[in-house]
């Protein structure tokens, strides 16, 4: 049973997760995790559809989904579909209890992704961007957007938040625990000519994102998760080889990415688009880490 201002979150093991639910902890929340496995302060997703919400929830936080970069797994028919489902099910039934509930939580706080903006070198994006569906991940953004809607009544009495992540940096998971060997033997570097931007955030910004989002009464709607900095991918190979003091000059062509992980999958690195958090700032939410030179100075030295 969830204590007084309990938050439910869905996903609350992985790499964001287990950030988000410490920092939750920390600011004296109690934390009920979704999981398939038991434990302690654990609830089952079977238990949630057969029982509702635990009681005093204040606030449901999705972050459920499949890790789309795992290099082990290979881009079948079959991890595309666990790609999507992993995402669209679980808001859609986190949504439909929600509805269900006789007690609402205040908001229902869900991550979507920056792949609903066409990859573009010289375009601007802000959240008022109109989004198309021109790939995969373009269409599992606007489905697991809409995923998310709440029915009339319910949205009297809870907020419907949703945060368009970019590229995740963090110590524990994530692109960064994938580059820091590499960059770390001197073999880091651009991935192709390096012009194409990366939209970013550090962790604990995307976090304090959404716990902005849970507290603050006005906060609803699209939110871009990203630094407010934009920066290319040659910018963050040399800031990231800086401050690992190594060099950052080998160029890894966009043609190896491709056969190894699938064009399709590859474009979330090799094309980007240059993501601005215009309503995310005008909300009042303050970044810890605004620029990509203090980011990876702290991920690497721990600050």
């Amino acid at each position: 049973m969830a204590s007084a201002s309990s938050i439910l979150v869905g996903g609350g093991t992985g790499f964001v997760g287990t950030t988000l639910c410490n920092a939750l902890r920390s600011k004296g929340y109690g934390v009920t995790i979704i999981s398939r496995m038991p434990g302690p302060h654990r609830v089952s997703w079977c238990d949630i559809q057969t029982k509702g919400l635990p009681k005093n929830t204040k606030a449901v936080v999705n972050l459920a989904g499949q890790n789309v970069m795992d290099f082990t797994r290979r881009w079948t028919a079959g991890f595309k579909q666990n790609v999507y489902s992993s995402r669209v099910n679980t808001t859609k039934s986190l949504a439909s209890i929600i509805d269900e509930a006789n007690e609402k939580p205040t908001a229902f706080v869900t991550i979507s992704g920056v792949g609903c903006y066409k990859p573009d070198k010289q375009k601007e994006y802000t959240e008022e961007s109109v989004c198309g569906e021109f790939d995969f991940f373009s269409k599992l953004c606007k489905d697991w957007e809409e995923a998310a809607h709440l029915s009339d009544l319910s949205n009297r009495y809870c907020r419907v938040v949703t945060i368009r992540s970019g590229v995740v940096l963090g110590r524990e998971g994530g692109m960064i625990k994938q580059l820091h060997l590499p960059f770390y033997l001197g073999l880091g570097g651009p991935v192709g000519n390096g012009e194409q931007y990366m939209p970013w955030i550090h962790i604990e910004d995307l976090t304090n994102i959404i716990i902005h989002a849970i507290e603050t009464p006005n906060v609803e709607g699209i939110l871009n998760g990203v630094a407010p900095k934009p920066c290319t991918n040659m910018e963050f190979s040399k800031a990231f080889g800086n401050a690992m003091r190594r060099p950052a000059l080998l160029p890894l062509p966009s043609f190896v990415l491709n056969m190894l992980l699938n064009k399709e999958r590859a474009v979330m690195i090799t094309e980007g688009q240059k993501v601005i958090p215009k309503r995310t700032i005008s909300t009042g939410f303050n970044y810890k880490y605004g620029d990509i030179q203090s980011a990876c100075r702290a991920l690497v030295g721990g600050n």
